[in-house]
């Protein structure tokens, strides 16, 4: 069953214009250190599921694109590396704490603002605009997905 989610990224650290330039436009989603947004990638996520690329931290925060889940949760590198800032010196190889996905931008859009996402009744439920979520990565609901979608891709 295919679902639907949120990931948002500091554009200043990794933009989508970033991930266009990569190779395979694909990143791995590193450096998620809440346990929700772990158990999210490690235990939920499956490749082709839907990404809605938020930028977040920013002057103008916004969903920027479409992108996909390319491949499943695997260890997050950026834990064992003790130069990271997301070293965790209670993870090891043999029993890694922090996972990550691989995420394949699809298409950059227009910004869709965190205002206008607001300003759209269908979108009243989103988890991703509710009053004290800080999760970097939350589900969307099919019906959130195809509005902002089909808003996006006029």
């Amino acid at each position: 069953m295919m679902r639907y989610w949120l990931m948002k990224s500091e554009p200043s650290v990794v933009g989508i214009d970033d991930v266009l330039a990569m190779p395979k436009q694909t990143v791995d989603w590193w450096g998620v250190r809440n346990y929700q947004a772990r158990n999210f990638m490690r235990d939920q996520m499956q490749v082709g599921d839907g990404v809605l690329f938020y930028h977040s931290s920013c002057p103008q925060p916004g969903i920027a694109g479409l992108a996909e889940v390319a491949k499943c949760a695997y260890p997050d590198r950026t834990q064992f590396d003790p130069q990271s800032p997301y070293f965790d010196p209670k993870s090891t190889p043999e029993n890694p704490r922090w996972m990550n996905v691989d995420v394949r931008v699809v298409r950059k859009t227009r910004l869709f603002e965190l205002g206008e996402l607001r300003s759209c009744p269908e979108l009243t439920n989103m988890r991703a605009l509710q009053r004290g979520n800080r999760l970097s990565i939350t589900p969307v609901d099919p019906a959130e997905w195809h509005f902002i979608t089909g808003r996006l891709l006029k």
